[in-house]
């Protein structure tokens, strides 16, 4: 193995770690709906984390959905933008989350700011309330 192959390698394994598949993105309407009628609560700033464990995913860890209101934002490219900016994000900041935290979880992501974010304001808020989310179910 010469150092192309390595690098190569060490590449793809990097990219696993911050992918975002499609089987981790939160699809099905019972569990959006089970999320607001059961689903507790962390909130930094300008976004809102709603969780659930769920026992039925077997090889999924986390499912996440993100969501902007159409009342604070009625432009669909600007709504698109931030959910874009939050799914980035929690790409870049989702191994902390499963190294740290065990089950499986439900998540969605609400943007609830009046004003058009900054990546880096984005990202710190998501880092924030994914670590208060760590800290809050290791403390039950």
């Amino acid at each position: 193995m010469d150092a192309s192959e390595t690098s190569a390698s060490l590449e793809q394994s990097e990219k696993k770690n911050f992918s975002f598949p499609r089987k981790e993105k939160l699809k099905s309407r019972k569990l959006i709906d089970q999320l607001f009628l059961e689903g507790k609560s962390v909130k930094i700033k300008s976004v809102k984390l709603i969780f659930l464990q769920t026992d039925h995913i077997e090889d999924i860890r986390f499912q996440v959905g993100f969501t902007v209101p159409k009342k604070n934002f009625k432009s669909a490219v600007k709504r698109n933008r931030i959910k874009r900016l939050l799914r980035e994000g929690y790409r870049l900041n989702k191994p902390h989350l499963f190294n740290n935290s065990k089950g499986n979880f439900a998540f969605l992501f609400l943007y609830l700011g009046k004003e058009m974010p900054d990546y880096h304001v984005v990202e710190q808020n998501i880092q924030a309330i994914l670590l208060k989310f760590i800290k809050q179910t290791t403390d039950e």
